[in-house]
């Protein structure tokens, strides 16, 4: 149903009989007396096209309809919810999601005794919520994410019919912390499940861990947002979260090391430490058996080496039988590692040696076996990876902004690799060894056939940018040019799709196997050096139709 300026939103003579009504109002509207008939109304959605309704006619509204249950004003322009609204007391859902201009909650919502859901979501300027709010004992889902909520209110353990809590703000101190809830008001909300995330921690171990976490067995998602001080590897010891548990967040943690509990959570999938600058050394999180996600920002660890991926003390048991070979799987499900700013991470390597030792010893090891996305990036003092990240199973890498990195491995001989991003970093060649072709052997090659060779099989996008030392791309078609010579037949980049080049000034020419891939979209942008490139690609008719999307030169 639409308002306009020319008459005033309204509902059909059928009124009486109307149970659900969605508005949409598209400009200044005013509500008739035909909407204030609808007294059956269960329902009322008022949405908007554009135009944000500010809820003047609320108060009228709320007299009226005194039969609803479910009142849905998301998105609109309201300042406050009138005190009317207690005359609900019928109401069980109640929807504010995106209102931030929304500053208070009147104390009459107390009354809502049959008040079943709140979402205040994304209500910006809403600073707390009523006190009266710990009296709605049959709340069962209170949504509070990215409000401007500061604090939570003082009793709230009395609403112990919640399922749905997804923030809790500890209070900063000031003047709201006589009215501020603590930790320990968790203890009582058993029934809370999903995501919970716990933002301003602080305090004692005692309050954090009469917070009983660990007994929340619904609980699958937790987010710890630290203060940032030195008793934080005390208070977090507290945090137990369930055993069951299946994604944990913990950011802007003060602590040296990581609490003990971590490593009992088996059925962990996602794991983010970001802003530990103060954690030096890792557990070992490659024994997690479900890890699937693992991401590490702003961590001031030093080494990635055995004792992160968990095969530090790997010890080949008595009971294995002559000629038994132990297998030993570090990170066995991770699909995702994303290592971001870690400004101190100088080696991540020991392993080959280790892994040689361990096999020696009748144990062989896997690691990173269904690696599917890296993302490496801002690791300054880094020179190098080893040689197990480079995994078979790798669909999409990015190198981001550690300029020590002169030298790239042979990335082309990664079978599933499908996107690439190569960006800010030393190197100053893109060749053979790059593509991995470097070391091609056909001494196993019978007289007379031929060895198909294939760099990067399936790779459709490439992305360089801000390779200011890259002078040539180059070297390869001679290497190419040797290996048929002797019986090897070598296919680069059949199915590039997309190539972006950009700020490499150095750059003169794109390699003849890179203009034969079956290009859809060439960007190159900033390439002070390409003239002769450019005009090439201008007059040569056949790559030119070939580029079905677009040059951007």
């Amino acid at each position: 149903m639409d308002g306009n300026n020319h008459g005033e939103a309204s509902v059909e003579t059928s009124t009486g009989r109307v149970r659900h009504l969605s508005m949409m109002l598209s400009m200044e509207t005013s509500f008739s007396s035909s909407i204030h008939i609808a007294k059956g109304l269960r329902s009322l959605l008022i949405g908007n096209s554009g135009y944000r309704w500010d809820g003047a006619a609320l108060p009228d509204v709320m007299k009226q309809l005194t039969c609803i249950r479910s009142l849905n004003v998301s998105g609109s322009s309201i300042k406050e919810i009138p005190k009317e609204v207690g005359k609900l007391i019928h109401l069980r859902h109640l929807n504010l999601k995106g209102c931030r201009e929304l500053v208070s909650l009147p104390e009459t919502m107390c009354d809502l005794c049959n008040l079943q859901s709140l979402d205040v979501i994304q209500c910006w300027s809403l600073k707390e919520l009523p006190r009266a709010i710990v009296k709605l004992i049959n709340l069962r889902h209170l949504f509070i994410y990215a409000s401007g909520v500061t604090f939570m209110p003082r009793g709230i353990e009395r609403l112990t019919c919640l399922r749905t809590l997804d923030w809790f703000i500890v209070c900063g101190g000031g003047e709201n912390e006589s009215k501020a809830a603590n930790l320990r008001e968790l203890k009582n909300l058993n029934h809370i499940g999903g995501s919970l995330e716990i933002r301003n921690l602080r305090g004692g171990i005692e309050d954090a861990a009469e917070g009983q976490l660990k007994n929340k067995k619904r609980l699958l998602c937790l987010d710890l947002y630290f203060k940032r001080n030195h008793e934080d590897d005390i208070l977090i010891e507290g945090l137990q979260p369930p055993s069951d548990l299946e994604r944990l967040c913990i950011d802007n943690y003060g602590g040296i090391v990581l609490p003990n509990w971590m490593m009992t959570l088996t059925r962990l999938q996602e794991l983010q430490l970001v802003a530990c600058g103060n954690v030096e050394v890792l557990p070992p999180f490659g024994r997690l058996p479900n890890l699937e996600s693992l991401k590490l920002k702003g961590v001031g660890v030093r080494r990635l080496d055995a004792g992160f991926l968990g095969i530090e003390e790997v010890e080949n048991a008595n009971n294995i039988n002559e000629g038994e070979i132990a297998r030993v799987t570090a990170f066995p499900k991770l699909k995702i590692l994303v290592i971001s700013n870690l400004q101190q991470v100088e080696e991540w390597d020991g392993i080959e040696r280790r892994v040689g030792e361990e096999l020696r010893f009748g144990t062989l090891i896997f690691i990173l076996p269904q690696l599917q996305k890296l993302r490496i990036q801002y690791c300054p003092l880094l020179r190098a990876l080893p040689d197990y990240v480079l995994a078979a199973s790798l669909q999409e890498l990015e190198l981001i902004d550690f300029g020590n990195l002169e030298v790239l491995p042979p990335l082309g001989r990664l079978p599933n690799l499908e996107f690439l991003r190569l960006q800010t970093l030393g190197v100053r060649r893109l060749d053979a060894g790059f593509v991995g072709i470097e070391e091609v052997q056909n001494d196993i090659i019978n007289e007379g056939e031929i060895a198909r060779v294939t760099a990067f099989p399936k790779l459709k996008r490439l992305v360089i940018w801000d390779l200011e030392e890259v002078e040539e791309w180059d070297g390869t078609e001679r290497r190419v040019g040797e290996e048929l010579r002797f019986g090897a037949s070598i296919i680069i980049m059949p199915q590039l799709r997309e190539l972006t080049i950009f700020k490499c000034p150095l750059l003169r020419a794109l390699p003849d196997y890179v203009l034969a891939a079956p290009l859809q979209l060439l960007d190159i942008t900033a390439l002070v050096q390409s003239r002769d490139l450019r005009v090439r690609i201008i007059n040569d008719q056949e790559i030119s139709k070939r580029l079905k999307l677009a040059v951007k030169l």
